[in-house]
């Protein structure tokens, strides 16, 4: 049983040790984020369900090169990046294929990355049928603003209005200087507000 008071670094210790446990709690912690942003870059819940998986597949084979540089999320997020870039390249020549056997060093390791939904709906206690789908459709309109952008210029956006990462963490995580952050983060929002300028306007 792991105690959620852990730090990210003992759980990353633990995970070192072959700790199967603290690998589960890591994903306990991480799952819905690495979702949400996985599945804002490349749009499609299917894909995002595996690359999400493979990003925790990756981080767990990759543990012994983890040095406490960067926090584990900015690592998960990096790994996540690199993920939807490597599958949108993929869809690019067609090859959409995602999967195959997982495997630990020792042991399988199990992912729940679906959980209770959690990071798919957002409960709505007052459930007025008129707002969940104004809400529903403002989304799918963000979402295909999104898509219209460069795969560098929606990383930061969604780094940062969606996932709340601030300006240094989207550095660590793109590796690029915190002044092409702020530079991409401003043409990904005006390039955005006209994507959704006719819909607000509607």
């Amino acid at each position: 049983m792991i105690c959620l008071s852990l730090s990210d670094t003992s759980l990353i210790e633990r995970c070192q040790r072959n700790d199967v446990a603290a690998f589960n709690e890591i994903v306990g912690r991480y799952k819905n984020k690495i979702y949400n942003y996985v599945y804002r870059m490349v749009g499609n819940s299917e894909d995002a369900d595996d690359l999400t998986q493979e990003v925790f597949v990756k981080m767990y084979l990759a543990l012994d090169s983890f040095r406490n540089q960067s926090s584990l999320s900015t690592w998960l997020y990096r790994i996540a990046g690199n993920l939807c870039i490597d599958s949108h390249r993929k869809r690019s020549r067609r090859d959409t294929g995602f999967g195959g056997s997982i495997s630990s060093l020792d042991e399988p390791i199990s992912v729940d990355i679906n959980g209770d939904g959690a990071a798919r709906e957002v409960a709505d206690n007052t459930f007025e049928p008129m707002r969940m789908l104004a809400q529903k459709e403002m989304d799918s309109q963000i979402q295909y603003a999104l898509s219209k952008l460069p795969e560098k210029m929606r990383t930061v956006v969604i780094l940062h209005d969606i996932e709340g990462l601030q300006y240094e963490e989207i550095a660590e995580v793109v590796n690029c200087p915190l002044g092409t952050v702020k530079s991409r983060l401003f043409n990904a929002r005006t390039t955005m507000r006209g994507h959704l300028t006719s819909y607000i306007k509607g």
